[in-house]
């Protein structure tokens, strides 16, 4: 009997820009992208459909997130076709006393959501699922069995073995969030690819998820065994660099067959301009007007994008000139952006003729003028450093508009974590 399923992977719905004026369109974005595969599933007729972790931006939703990705995923229970979910690092609820939200979807049937168990000694229990508790770490489907495994962090390639032995089946699919290493863009919760390799004696499909660049990853024999779709959607300034997807597979006489299926995620660009030489404001806005422009020649999309700006050179004015309002004026003039991020790298030159000549970029003097702000307050010398690296973090986490309010109030509760 034929099989055939979805895997997708990194869907983060609840993401967008808390500061934008556009904030609720960019929130849509990812629900619009989930409702696309949840389509292609049923206009397929697939058997089921896998999530690779991080359904969710941050594991504390909004109620109206939850609302959203019911109505959303609503389609598919009503087609009778499972949606088979682990949870990724962004998913995690990490006060454990709470009912996270991935269990919640679960008992309610919207997904099933695959955790083992563990033993005293430390070894995996994949337990059959149970869908009147919504609980279990392994399900079988028209002979094919599916084990899953959310994020289980750094140390994920010591679990290998401990992962393998558990497993007594044939026809095996594993659902894992986690990333490869020279693979995986990500920095954390990745395995090296020899750590990786005994999975493939155990399962014929790794359905991987964490890193938002789609890879395959290959036995010593050049057997593909491992597949990360990536993220449908571009979630983070740089993905505009990756194709954008999910994996439709046909498994036939034990045989998988993967397609990868491109998706159409928002215009995203990364534009670094130099600004080299310019001696006032108006002429350094002058040549960013042209090359902005020059660089929208090259969009092919109707919808609004997002943008990273990035200003670099040495200018004979005050950074400050440039200031983020100003910028974002002309920007509307060319492009009007959904969202918008500038980083102001221009570095300022003092009068010719100096003994030595100064430059200092706009980072700089921010730090210099906290770190004189913060000591004109007698009781905070001593702390200069810590406050001003505080500051800039806040300021920093606000003006991409990702950050909930308890995490700037973790910001200023637990410094010595920056």
């Amino acid at each position: 009997m034929t099989i055939r399923f979805i895997h997708t992977a990194d869907i983060h719905l609840g993401k967008t820009y808390r500061t934008s004026p556009s904030e609720l369109e960019r929130y849509e974005d990812f629900f619009i992208m989930l409702a696309t595969i949840v389509k292609s599933a049923i206009d397929e007729a697939v058997d089921f459909v896998l999530i690779a972790g991080d359904l969710f931006h941050t594991g504390q939703i909004l109620p109206r997130t939850f609302a959203r990705t019911i109505e959303t995923l609503q389609p598919l229970k009503d087609a009778t076709i499972p949606c088979i979910a682990v949870e990724g690092n962004h998913d995690w609820i990490h006060r454990r006393d709470s009912v996270s939200w991935m269990e919640a979807l679960s008992e309610m049937g919207y997904i099933t959501l695959l955790r083992p168990s563990r033993t005293e000694s430390g070894d995996y229990r994949f337990e059959p699922f149970k869908r009147e508790t919504g609980k279990g770490g392994h399900i079988e489907i028209g002979g094919v069995n599916i084990y899953g495994l959310g994020y289980i962090g750094t140390q994920a390639g010591n679990h290998v073995a401990r992962i393998c032995n558990a497993v007594t089946t044939t026809n095996n699919i594993l659902l894992f969030h986690v990333g490869i290493w020279s693979y995986s863009p990500v920095e954390i919760g990745n395995m090296r690819p020899e750590e990786a390799l005994p999975l493939s004696e155990t399962f014929d499909y790794v359905a991987l998820g964490h890193g938002h660049k789609p890879y395959i990853v290959e036995r010593g024999d050049g057997r593909p065994y491992a597949y990360n779709p990536g993220s449908p959607e571009c979630v983070n300034f740089g993905e505009e660099r990756y194709s954008k997807g999910y994996y439709l597979v046909t498994v036939d006489e034990v045989r998988y067959r993967h397609e990868f299926r491109p998706t159409s995620p928002r215009p995203m660009m990364v534009t670094t301009i130099n600004l080299d030489g310019a001696e006032d404001a108006d002429e350094a806005l002058s040549r960013l007007s042209n090359e902005i422009g020059s660089g929208m020649m090259m969009l092919d999309d109707e919808r609004r994008l997002l943008l990273e700006l990035k200003l670099t050179g040495r200018v004979r004015f005050h950074p400050f000139e440039l200031g983020r309002e100003r910028l974002r004026l002309l920007l509307d003039e060319f492009c009007h952006p959904l969202h918008v991020e500038i980083k102001n790298h221009l570095s300022l030159f003092t009068r010719e003729g100096a003994s030595q000549r100064e430059q200092k970029n706009l980072t700089e003097i921010e730090q210099e003028v906290l770190r004189e702000l913060v000591t004109a307050k007698s009781e905070f010398k001593g702390r200069e450093d810590e406050l001003v690296r505080i500051a800039l973090a806040i300021r920093e986490q606000v003006m991409k508009g990702e950050c909930e309010a308890e995490e700037l109030l973790a910001l200023l509760t637990a410094p010595q974590k920056l």
